[in-house]
Protein backbone atom coordinates (compact mmCIF):
# COMPACT_ATOMS: atom_id res chain seq x y z
CA UNK A 1 0.00 0.00 0.00
CA UNK A 2 1.11 3.32 -1.15
CA UNK A 3 0.54 5.85 1.46
CA UNK A 4 2.22 8.85 0.78
CA UNK A 5 0.70 8.60 -2.41
CA UNK A 6 -2.83 8.60 -0.35
CA UNK A 7 -1.40 11.29 1.73
CA UNK A 8 -0.59 13.54 -1.53
CA UNK A 9 -4.03 12.53 -3.24
CA UNK A 10 -5.74 13.30 0.08
CA UNK A 11 -4.19 16.98 0.88
CA UNK A 12 -4.14 18.18 -2.38
CA UNK A 13 -8.08 17.91 -2.42
CA UNK A 14 -8.58 19.06 1.06
CA UNK A 15 -6.16 22.30 0.14
CA UNK A 16 -8.88 22.74 -2.65
CA UNK A 17 -12.14 22.48 -0.49
CA UNK A 18 -10.18 25.05 2.18
CA UNK A 19 -9.17 27.37 -0.89
CA UNK A 20 -13.20 27.38 -2.02
CA UNK A 21 -14.81 27.70 1.59
CA UNK A 22 -16.90 30.39 0.47
CA UNK A 23 -18.80 27.91 -2.25
CA UNK A 24 -17.83 24.56 -0.64
CA UNK A 25 -18.82 25.44 3.17
CA UNK A 26 -20.77 27.99 4.17
CA UNK A 27 -23.47 27.81 1.36
CA UNK A 28 -24.65 24.73 2.06
CA UNK A 29 -25.10 25.61 5.81
CA UNK A 30 -26.93 28.72 5.01
CA UNK A 31 -29.12 26.36 2.45
CA UNK A 32 -29.85 23.96 5.42
CA UNK A 33 -30.68 27.03 7.35
CA UNK A 34 -33.22 27.97 4.66
CA UNK A 35 -34.57 24.50 5.29
CA UNK A 36 -35.05 24.52 9.01
CA UNK A 37 -36.80 28.20 8.71
CA UNK A 38 -38.98 27.69 5.64
CA UNK A 39 -40.20 22.96 7.43
CA UNK A 40 -39.38 23.53 10.98
CA UNK A 41 -40.92 26.92 11.22
CA UNK A 42 -43.56 26.87 8.90
CA UNK A 43 -44.66 23.66 8.21
CA UNK A 44 -43.46 22.42 11.82
CA UNK A 45 -45.94 25.10 13.63
CA UNK A 46 -48.88 23.13 11.64
CA UNK A 47 -47.01 19.72 12.62
CA UNK A 48 -47.10 19.49 16.22
CA UNK A 49 -45.21 16.30 16.66
CA UNK A 50 -44.05 12.61 14.30
CA UNK A 51 -44.50 9.66 16.39
CA UNK A 52 -43.28 11.42 19.81
CA UNK A 53 -40.68 13.71 18.46
CA UNK A 54 -41.14 17.24 17.61
CA UNK A 55 -40.99 17.69 13.52
CA UNK A 56 -38.81 20.57 13.93
CA UNK A 57 -36.27 17.70 15.74
CA UNK A 58 -37.75 14.97 13.51
CA UNK A 59 -36.30 16.39 9.96
CA UNK A 60 -32.54 17.19 11.41
CA UNK A 61 -31.56 14.09 10.25
CA UNK A 62 -33.30 14.20 6.98
CA UNK A 63 -31.66 17.44 6.52
CA UNK A 64 -28.13 16.39 7.67
CA UNK A 65 -28.51 13.27 5.22
CA UNK A 66 -29.64 15.49 2.34
CA UNK A 67 -26.37 17.52 2.72
CA UNK A 68 -24.13 14.63 3.21
CA UNK A 69 -25.25 12.86 0.45
CA UNK A 70 -24.97 15.83 -1.92
CA UNK A 71 -21.68 16.80 -1.02
CA UNK A 72 -19.88 13.72 -0.66
CA UNK A 73 -21.66 13.24 -4.38
CA UNK A 74 -20.27 16.53 -5.75
CA UNK A 75 -17.02 16.60 -4.08
CA UNK A 76 -16.48 12.42 -5.23
CA UNK A 77 -17.40 13.46 -8.95
CA UNK A 78 -15.37 16.69 -8.75
CA UNK A 79 -12.39 15.36 -7.27
CA UNK A 80 -11.29 12.63 -10.18
CA UNK A 81 -13.26 14.47 -12.86
CA UNK A 82 -10.82 17.40 -12.75
CA UNK A 83 -7.54 15.74 -13.83
CA UNK A 84 -9.45 13.69 -16.14
CA UNK A 85 -10.34 16.71 -18.03
CA UNK A 86 -7.11 18.74 -17.76
CA UNK A 87 -5.42 15.40 -18.22
CA UNK A 88 -3.36 14.50 -15.55
CA UNK A 89 -5.22 11.82 -15.09
CA UNK A 90 -2.52 9.99 -17.19
CA UNK A 91 0.26 10.64 -14.28
CA UNK A 92 -2.21 8.68 -11.88
CA UNK A 93 -2.66 5.69 -14.03
CA UNK A 94 1.35 5.69 -15.52
CA UNK A 95 2.41 6.29 -11.71
CA UNK A 96 3.05 3.51 -9.36
CA UNK A 97 -0.23 3.14 -7.46
CA UNK A 98 -2.68 1.03 -7.90
CA UNK A 99 -6.87 1.86 -8.17
CA UNK A 100 -7.58 1.00 -4.51
CA UNK A 101 -4.95 4.04 -3.44
CA UNK A 102 -6.20 6.32 -6.11
CA UNK A 103 -9.50 5.91 -4.91
CA UNK A 104 -8.77 5.88 -1.33
CA UNK A 105 -6.83 9.56 -1.50
CA UNK A 106 -9.85 11.01 -3.66
CA UNK A 107 -12.39 8.86 -1.95
CA UNK A 108 -10.78 9.69 1.52
CA UNK A 109 -10.97 13.48 0.76
CA UNK A 110 -14.26 13.68 -0.47
CA UNK A 111 -16.03 11.50 2.26
CA UNK A 112 -13.49 14.13 5.35
CA UNK A 113 -15.48 17.02 3.55
CA UNK A 114 -19.26 15.74 3.66
CA UNK A 115 -18.64 14.63 7.30
CA UNK A 116 -17.39 18.14 8.10
CA UNK A 117 -20.23 19.86 6.35
CA UNK A 118 -22.25 17.64 8.66
CA UNK A 119 -21.26 17.76 11.91
CA UNK A 120 -21.61 21.21 11.23
CA UNK A 121 -25.16 21.45 9.80
CA UNK A 122 -25.98 19.06 12.97
CA UNK A 123 -24.56 22.11 15.22
CA UNK A 124 -26.46 24.80 13.65
CA UNK A 125 -29.54 22.72 14.15
CA UNK A 126 -29.61 22.81 18.44
CA UNK A 127 -29.85 26.79 17.11
CA UNK A 128 -33.71 26.04 15.80
CA UNK A 129 -34.30 22.82 17.97
CA UNK A 130 -33.20 20.69 21.01
CA UNK A 131 -31.74 17.63 20.01
CA UNK A 132 -30.75 14.64 21.60
CA UNK A 133 -28.96 11.90 20.33
CA UNK A 134 -29.31 8.87 22.18
CA UNK A 135 -26.42 6.79 20.55
CA UNK A 136 -23.55 8.90 18.96
CA UNK A 137 -21.62 6.02 17.89
CA UNK A 138 -24.43 4.88 15.69
CA UNK A 139 -24.93 8.24 14.59
CA UNK A 140 -21.55 8.86 13.32
CA UNK A 141 -20.98 4.98 12.03
CA UNK A 142 -24.06 5.88 9.81
CA UNK A 143 -22.28 9.11 8.40
CA UNK A 144 -19.37 7.81 7.82
CA UNK A 145 -20.40 4.70 5.98
CA UNK A 146 -23.16 7.36 4.21
CA UNK A 147 -20.13 9.66 3.38
CA UNK A 148 -17.94 7.06 2.29
CA UNK A 149 -20.58 5.36 0.20
CA UNK A 150 -22.13 8.48 -1.51
CA UNK A 151 -18.40 9.81 -2.33
CA UNK A 152 -17.56 6.40 -4.17
CA UNK A 153 -20.48 6.86 -6.06
CA UNK A 154 -19.12 10.52 -7.42
CA UNK A 155 -16.32 8.69 -8.05
CA UNK A 156 -18.27 6.74 -10.68
CA UNK A 157 -20.12 9.65 -12.18
CA UNK A 158 -16.85 12.09 -12.61
CA UNK A 159 -15.46 8.78 -14.66
CA UNK A 160 -18.67 8.36 -16.79
CA UNK A 161 -19.30 12.49 -17.36
CA UNK A 162 -17.60 13.58 -20.69
CA UNK A 163 -18.74 17.62 -19.50
CA UNK A 164 -19.75 19.32 -16.20
CA UNK A 165 -23.60 19.59 -17.41
CA UNK A 166 -23.06 15.66 -16.75
CA UNK A 167 -21.30 15.93 -14.18
CA UNK A 168 -24.26 17.53 -11.88
CA UNK A 169 -26.76 15.70 -14.21
CA UNK A 170 -26.97 12.54 -11.44
CA UNK A 171 -26.77 14.43 -8.46
CA UNK A 172 -29.93 16.72 -9.59
CA UNK A 173 -32.06 14.31 -11.36
CA UNK A 174 -31.62 11.73 -9.01
CA UNK A 175 -30.10 11.81 -5.69
CA UNK A 176 -31.88 14.53 -4.72
CA UNK A 177 -35.34 13.72 -5.88
CA UNK A 178 -34.69 10.14 -4.00
CA UNK A 179 -33.85 11.86 -0.72
CA UNK A 180 -37.15 14.20 -1.00
CA UNK A 181 -39.11 11.10 -1.88
CA UNK A 182 -37.04 8.69 0.73
CA UNK A 183 -38.54 10.34 4.26
CA UNK A 184 -36.23 13.22 5.11
CA UNK A 185 -39.45 15.40 6.18
CA UNK A 186 -41.73 12.48 6.86
CA UNK A 187 -42.01 9.11 7.82
CA UNK A 188 -42.73 6.63 5.41
CA UNK A 189 -45.67 5.56 8.09
CA UNK A 190 -47.61 8.10 7.32
CA UNK A 191 -47.68 7.44 3.92
CA UNK A 192 -50.77 5.15 2.04
CA UNK A 193 -50.02 1.38 2.63
CA UNK A 194 -49.43 1.33 -1.19
CA UNK A 195 -47.11 3.88 -1.38
CA UNK A 196 -45.33 2.69 1.37
CA UNK A 197 -44.60 -0.48 -0.35
CA UNK A 198 -43.26 1.70 -2.75
CA UNK A 199 -40.85 3.68 -0.87
CA UNK A 200 -39.28 0.90 0.29
CA UNK A 201 -37.68 0.88 -2.77
CA UNK A 202 -35.97 3.72 -2.48
CA UNK A 203 -32.44 2.79 -1.13
CA UNK A 204 -32.68 6.25 0.65
CA UNK A 205 -34.98 5.60 2.97
CA UNK A 206 -33.04 2.64 4.32
CA UNK A 207 -30.02 5.17 5.20
CA UNK A 208 -32.27 7.63 6.63
CA UNK A 209 -34.21 5.72 8.91
CA UNK A 210 -30.94 4.62 10.27
CA UNK A 211 -29.74 7.60 10.98
CA UNK A 212 -32.54 8.64 12.22
CA UNK A 213 -32.72 5.75 14.33
CA UNK A 214 -29.69 6.86 15.85
CA UNK A 215 -31.34 10.28 17.03
CA UNK A 216 -34.74 8.65 18.51
CA UNK A 217 -34.15 5.07 18.61
CA UNK A 218 -37.07 4.76 16.11
CA UNK A 219 -37.12 3.99 12.53
CA UNK A 220 -39.26 2.89 9.13
CA UNK A 221 -37.30 -0.21 8.85
CA UNK A 222 -35.27 -2.39 10.88
CA UNK A 223 -31.92 -1.48 11.63
CA UNK A 224 -29.98 -4.21 9.88
CA UNK A 225 -31.60 -3.86 6.61
CA UNK A 226 -30.38 -0.44 7.01
CA UNK A 227 -26.88 -1.36 7.71
CA UNK A 228 -26.96 -4.23 5.05
CA UNK A 229 -28.41 -1.60 2.70
CA UNK A 230 -25.31 0.41 3.07
CA UNK A 231 -23.20 -2.40 3.17
CA UNK A 232 -24.54 -3.85 -0.55
CA UNK A 233 -24.42 -0.06 -2.23
CA UNK A 234 -20.62 0.30 -0.99
CA UNK A 235 -19.25 -2.83 -1.98
CA UNK A 236 -21.66 -2.51 -5.55
CA UNK A 237 -19.97 1.08 -6.06
CA UNK A 238 -16.36 -0.80 -5.46
CA UNK A 239 -16.97 -3.32 -7.73
CA UNK A 240 -17.45 -0.62 -10.31
CA UNK A 241 -14.56 0.89 -9.94
CA UNK A 242 -12.51 -1.92 -10.06
CA UNK A 243 -13.81 -2.50 -13.26
CA UNK A 244 -13.83 1.11 -14.34
CA UNK A 245 -9.92 0.52 -13.61
CA UNK A 246 -9.62 -2.82 -15.13
CA UNK A 247 -10.73 -2.21 -18.46
CA UNK A 248 -9.70 1.65 -19.02
CA UNK A 249 -13.35 2.67 -19.61
CA UNK A 250 -13.70 6.78 -19.86
CA UNK A 251 -10.33 7.03 -19.00
CA UNK A 252 -8.04 5.99 -21.87
CA UNK A 253 -9.60 8.25 -24.02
Amino acid sequence: MNLHAIKAIYRFEMTRFFRTLLQSFISPVVSTSLYFVVFGAAIGSRIDQVEGVSYGAFIVPGLIMLSVMQQATSNGSFGIYFPKFIGTIYEHLSAPINFLEITLGYVGAAATKAMFIGLVILATANFFVDIEIQNWPAMLAFMVLTCVSFALLGFIIGIWASNFEQLQLIPLLVITPLVFLGGSFYSISMLPENWQTVALFNPVVYLISGFRWSFFGMADVPIGISLLAIATFTGLCLAVIWWIFRTGWRLRQ
